[in-house]
């Protein structure tokens, strides 16, 4: 069967007009999934926010229960015992100004990158390369602190960044198809408390609007908001 057919058949598994429990979007998910190697499940939310105010910027970072499936390839700028412990906590690379100048001449070979707050002065260099493609430690969402051992160890078990976009969706990995619908479950109801925890105090009215779940290549399925809301609780 060609990838056209595939692609309309899988669409035919999923009613437009319904709205889903969480078990049940997860399944119908699954079988609408027909690539052939494993897809990753995402899930994408619309708050009740206008990210234009700063005062209604959702951002934060969250511990998935059974990680993405994506191996993460971790980087940690640091010195010294701090140099040791990134190591120990499963660091891919670990340096200071040896990796930023690596960088500079165009390596970029992982991931996600941490660094100790003493480093900044030669990361902060790196911002024009590192920001544009999302890898630059921020401290907001924990990659600039000096307990780097966790920091590594978050990232290298399936933490995941989440930031509101302009339309005021949020979109984030909540695993892959080879995890079941159990496991996609207890991250996804993670996340969803999560970022109901983020709710602005200046947004007003309903905070989520509507959760829709796909895989890499197949179709979105609506869930229910109103049973989100209800776990988020």
């Amino acid at each position: 069967m060609s990838t056209a057919k595939k692609k309309i058949v899988a669409r035919q598994k999923v009613d437009r007009s319904a709205r889903y429990s969480i078990e049940e979007g997860l399944r119908t998910v699954l079988e609408a999934s027909y690539a052939k190697f494993d897809e990753s499940v995402d899930v994408a939310v619309k708050l009740g926010v206008d990210p234009r105010h700063a005062d209604q910027m959702v951002r934060g970072t969250c511990v998935l229960p059974h990680g993405t499936g994506k191996t993460v390839r971790v980087l940690a700028f640091a010195k010294g015992e701090k140099e040791k412990e990134a190591a120990e906590a499963g660091a891919d690379y670990v340096g200071a100004e040896d990796l930023a100048k690596k960088i500079q001449e165009g390596w970029l070979d992982f991931d996600k990158a941490v660094a100790t707050p003493d480093m900044m002065g030669v990361v902060g260099k790196l911002g024009k390369i590192l920001g544009p493609r999302g890898m630059m430690p921020n401290p907001k969402v924990g990659t600039v602190t000096f307990d780097i051992g966790r920091a590594v160890s978050e990232l290298k078990g399936g933490k995941v960044e989440f930031k509101v976009e302009k339309a005021g969706i949020v979109h984030v990995p909540v695993g892959r198809v080879s995890f079941g619908v159990e496991k996609l479950a207890e991250n996804l109801i993670a996340l969803m408390g999560t970022i109901a925890k983020l709710k602005p105090s200046s947004s007003k009215g309903v905070y989520l609007r509507g959760i829709s779940l796909s895989t890499t290549m197949g179709p979105g399925v609506r869930l229910d908001p109103q049973e989100i809301r209800n776990l988020a609780k």
